[in-house]
């Protein structure tokens, strides 16, 4: 996108050049990724579409339609708009937390902290591989004007509180439902790099905060860290010790609790006679299976790890198919609008959003090479 090219000077009068759009924060976010990069690598993307297809291709061997449809029928709709409901509530509470992590740096308005949350969610509806999670990073960083780094440092911050929050989750369900030996496996090894993850970060913290206690100016003359990594961890810091992360670290309670809620609403709609407990269990093993490379809105995999999440259960492989398919769309299609509104909130089109997704991986990298 080139002013110049779209807005000639030698054509435009004074009146014109008064009154032409003011559109400069939308050129800045698309040209920010229009960098020459070599042609990345196609490897997740065929990956990501193979396992979609062949998790759809489990999902549906066996599937009896008609019994499935039966089933269908006799849904209650009422617990179905509460599930819609509380799903669409949690991205709320997401964007909220988002909003107290980034507080440090600058009070950034709620409504565009959702704004974002629901673009982002928008975009990995429509494409590949997830990238929503950095296009709301650019939207926010484009419209507060915080650096891209500490943009992209908060949302890593709300990976480790969600792993946090999930793996003990786990643990608590594993003591109170009996799960299968490879369900323990996994909550074993997902104890134990949440474990050492945290610590890693409580050390650092402890250790900058120690550091600045003696030395206020740290980060602003030389330091044996490079000046990328230092200023990563000052963030870090700021992020960690701010009172506003008390509020970040309670939305993060409630944005999960909110998403159990739905899932457990569309379990009732759905007449599933499962437990509250059944519903995190379930939700805990979709949330882990989607993190992988995947295909556009998490098809086939969200049915896989939902069927797989039910087996659990006993729930019987039609009945689990079925729900999978129709949970899948009850939640997705609330934010195919809310989303698209939240894009167009934003000052990106379809096309635009595009082409901004499409270098999203380029500008990552070039937005790294730039001070914070």
């Amino acid at each position: 996108m080139n002013w110049e090219r779209d807005w000639p000077e030698c054509t435009l009068n004074s009146h014109d050049k008064e009154n032409r759009p003011d559109l400069t924060g939308t050129f800045q976010l698309i040209t920010l990724f229009q960098t020459a990069e070599p042609e990345r690598s196609k490897i997740p993307l065929i990956l990501g579409y193979s396992l979609s297809i062949g998790c759809l291709i489990w999902v549906l061997h066996d599937f009896h339609i008609v019994q499935a449809m039966k089933e269908l029928s006799n849904v209650n709709w009422r617990w179905v708009l509460i599930g819609m409901g509380f799903d669409v509530l949690s991205y709320g509470m997401q964007a909220l937390r988002w909003k107290c992590l980034l507080t440090p740096f600058k009070k950034v308005p709620l409504t565009r902290a959702i704004r974002a949350v629901y673009a982002g969610l928008f975009a990995n509806l429509v494409f590949p591989l997830r990238p929503g999670e950095l296009l709301r990073c650019y939207l926010v960083s484009d419209s507060e004007d915080i650096s891209i780094g500490r943009v992209i440092g908060s949302v890593g911050v709300e990976r480790l509180i969600d792993l946090v929050i999930a793996t003990a989750s786990l643990a608590i369900v594993s003591l109170l439902v009996p799960l299968p030996r490879r369900f323990e496996r996994v909550a074993d090894t997902l104890g134990v790099v949440t474990l050492v993850l945290l610590a890693i970060i409580v050390l650092m913290i402890f250790y900058l905060e120690v550091r600045l206690g003696k030395d206020p100016t740290l980060g602003t003359g030389r330091h044996p860290l490079p000046g990328k990594m230092m200023r990563a961890l000052l963030g870090l810091h700021a992020m960690g010790t701010a009172p506003s992360f008390y509020a970040a670290v309670l939305a993060s309670v409630f944005m999960p609790l909110c998403q159990v809620m739905g899932l457990w609403a569309m379990m009732k709609g759905y007449h599933l006679t499962l437990p509250f407990l059944a519903a995190i269990v379930v939700l805990l093993i979709i949330n882990l299976g989607v993190s992988l490379p995947n295909a556009p809105a998490n098809i086939g995999a969200y049915q896989f790890f939902c069927v797989l999440g039910l087996s659990v259960f006993n729930v019987e492989k039609t009945t689990a198919t079925g729900f999978s398919i129709f949970a899948f769309l009850a939640l997705t299609i609330p934010f195919i609008f809310l989303g698209f509104a939240a894009l167009l909130r934003s000052g990106l089109s379809l096309k635009s959003m595009r082409e901004t997704v499409t270098h999203l991986p380029s500008g990552a990298r070039s937005s790294a090479q730039c001070p914070s």
